[in-house]
């Protein structure tokens, strides 16, 4: 259902079935298509779309039809993730687009939500089908084995799916370290078996001010 053409445009091909997808990321489709704005508040898909705490909003829409749907936003890379049951935490910038029958919702990060523009809260996707997330830069996906915890710079954090623990440890970033940061940060330590996915481009965070 989803491939990608090139790096940086998504099509998925439908057969009388839907994708949710980031409104207005639709760049072109074929085919008879219908289109309905999702939003609200709560639970599921409406805990997806309203950040309360801070105020972030992320609008989804429901593409329906027979026919071939392009997406793409601003230039991004895309890479597609293979849900089998499990669940995917991405943050709610990074979320191109999933099959209707994934489930969504949101979870509590704390202090990651220190990011800018990206609230208290991250989108989780869990069931099974494909994801589409977007990275700033080509993505590495990097994994992590009971024997060797991941740490991560929050900037550069997209996702992360399978048996993984997170926490939060403070500490010099590393800009900081190389005297491009002042004060005082935190970095995302990953333990457990699993994947991270990062970017090569790093969001503007205020962990330099914690």
């Amino acid at each position: 259902m989803f491939r990608l053409q090139g790096s940086k445009v998504l099509a998925v091909d439908m057969t009388g079935d839907a994708v949710k997808a980031k409104n207005g990321s639709m760049v072109a489709y074929d085919g008879q298509m219908a289109f309905k704005k999702l939003s609200g508040g709560g639970e599921g898909l409406r805990g997806m779309v309203t950040r309360r705490l801070t105020g972030e909003q992320m609008t989804v829409m429901e593409v329906r039809g027979q026919g071939t749907c392009w997406f793409a936003d601003r230039a991004s890379e895309i890479n597609l993730v293979q849900l089998q049951g499990d669940k995917l935490f991405v943050e709610s910038s990074n979320l191109l687009a999933t099959d209707a029958g994934l489930r969504t919702g949101t979870t509590f990060t704390g202090l990651r939500g220190a990011s800018q523009g990206n609230g208290l809260f991250t989108t989780t996707v869990e069931g099974h089908g494909q994801a589409a997330i977007m990275s700033d830069g080509p993505a590495v996906v990097l994994r992590v084995s009971p024997q060797y915890p991941l740490i991560v710079d929050p900037g550069a954090y997209i996702a992360h799916q399978g048996n993984v623990r997170q926490s939060f440890q403070s500490g010099v970033t590393f800009r900081t370290f190389f005297g491009e940061g002042g004060g005082e940060a935190f970095q995302i330590r990953f333990e457990g078996d699993g994947l991270v996915y990062v970017q090569p481009s790093e969001r503007n965070t205020i962990a330099g001010d914690l």
